[in-house]
């Protein structure tokens, strides 16, 4: 189809291919009888001056001869005629002009159709290819939603929460090997403090510096489940439960709140209520992991430069440790040795008592040996019997018998 522009009340008119040809034909047809016209006119107007120029010259010039007006004639016949060739000529040009200018738009317009057709083509091939992969995607999900629904009926709470964790360590596992090589993600069976989180998440240098440190609660809960909880149910124990673990961050994977757009749209910072904490989706898990990670091995060389530090200072502390053990252990035996020193003064003080004490008493003893040494020299038969005539009797006949 062509469109056509009316050069006087602008309207546009669709017409088809012969129409446009037949229309086409009639302008050539018209131009040339215009330009034939006009020449015409052009040649009528020259034949009018010739006439009134001879009639003038007639007048003027009596004595000019036939001849020579037929001659005159026979010139501006002869120039018209070439002028009239020379019009054919220009005619048969601007016609063959217009006949290339129309077919080249003939050739535009029919390879515009041509590639309209094709890009119509792709077009509806690209639509049906979408359709059907959307056809296909949409059975893909309303199987695995049927899948998940049958799993939720089958499965109690807890074990809910347990394929959530399970869905969690799969999906780390897949990449441990590649991505994770140096990192620890395990559960947390630690509840010494009294409370626990699922899992923890720990990443260190090929050295051994640990530079993040996550700690993942994972909950979830069936439809038919009665009391309804929300994710910031969890947030303030997810917060106490990162700082008594030592945990940098502390990621809420949850499947709570299924209509929310909030939660729905990707990763949650709630870091507005408890510092370095987030909620979001399973399918994030993988990259909240990899955005904080990537985000913290950029401070990998503060931490070298700190873990020097911190190295150093263990060093300074073992020093100070062993200066204040050897101060402890010299002190405790000087104390000791002070004390043996102490009580052996105190025994030798209380030995030198005891000898003085006995020292004392022999010089006593010693006084009355003495004593009773000088006692006994002056000690006689006459003052032994002194008071006993019996005994006088005997040493008196004794005496006599010698």
């Amino acid at each position: 189809m062509h469109e056509i522009k009316c050069p006087h009340c602008g309207q546009v008119f669709q017409v088809d291919e012969s129409g446009y040809a037949a229309i086409a034909s009639q302008v050539r047809d018209e131009e040339f009888h215009k330009a034939l016209t006009e020449r015409e006119k052009q040649l009528k107007i020259a034949e009018d001056a010739a006439l009134n120029l001879f009639k003038a010259n007639a007048e003027k010039d009596k004595t000019q001869s036939l001849s020579d007006l037929m001659r005159e004639i026979e010139r501006l016949k002869s120039q018209i005629a070439s002028e009239e060739k020379d019009r054919t000529i220009a005619v048969n040009e601007v016609m063959s002009a217009k006949q290339e200018e129309l077919a080249q738009k003939d050739r535009t317009i029919a390879e515009l159709q041509s590639k309209l057709k094709e890009t119509e083509k792709d077009s509806q091939l690209r639509e049906q290819s979408l359709k059907e992969n959307f056809t296909v995607q949409l059975k893909a999900k309303d199987t695995e939603i049927a899948f998940h629904k049958d799993l939720k009926a089958k499965l109690s709470t807890k074990m809910v929460g347990e394929t959530l964790e399970q869905h969690c360590e799969i999906e780390f596992n897949k990449l441990r090997a590649t991505g994770f090589q140096n990192a620890y993600f395990e559960k947390d069976n630690d509840a010494k403090t009294g409370s626990k989180g699922d899992y923890i998440f720990r990443d260190s240098t090929p050295e051994g510096i640990e530079f993040i440190s996550i700690m993942f609660e994972m909950k979830n809960e069936m439809d038919t489940t009665a009391a309804k909880k929300k994710n910031e149910d969890f947030l303030k124990e997810m917060d106490r439960d990162r700082s008594e673990k030592n945990c940098e961050y502390a990621v809420l994977v949850s499947l709570l709140e299924p209509d929310s757009e909030l939660y729905n749209a990707g990763i949650v910072d709630v870091s507005y209520k408890y510092p370095k904490m987030y909620i979001i989706r399973p399918q994030f898990f993988i990259s909240m992991i990899t955005v904080l990670r990537n985000a913290a091995l950029h401070s990998v060389q503060y931490q070298r430069q700190l873990a020097e530090i911190k190295n150093q200072n263990i060093d300074i502390s073992h020093f100070e440790d062993d200066l204040n053990e050897f101060k402890a252990r010299f002190g405790n035996n000087y104390r000791l040795a002070s004390e043996r020193f102490q009580s052996a003064i105190k025994e030798i003080e209380t030995t030198i008592k005891h000898l003085e004490n006995t020292k004392e008493s022999l010089q006593k003893s010693e006084n009355n040996l003495r004593l009773a040494n000088d006692k006994a020299q002056d000690l006689s038969v006459k003052r032994l019997t002194k008071n006993n005539p019996t005994m006088q009797a005997k040493f008196s006949e004794l005496g006599k018998n010698g």
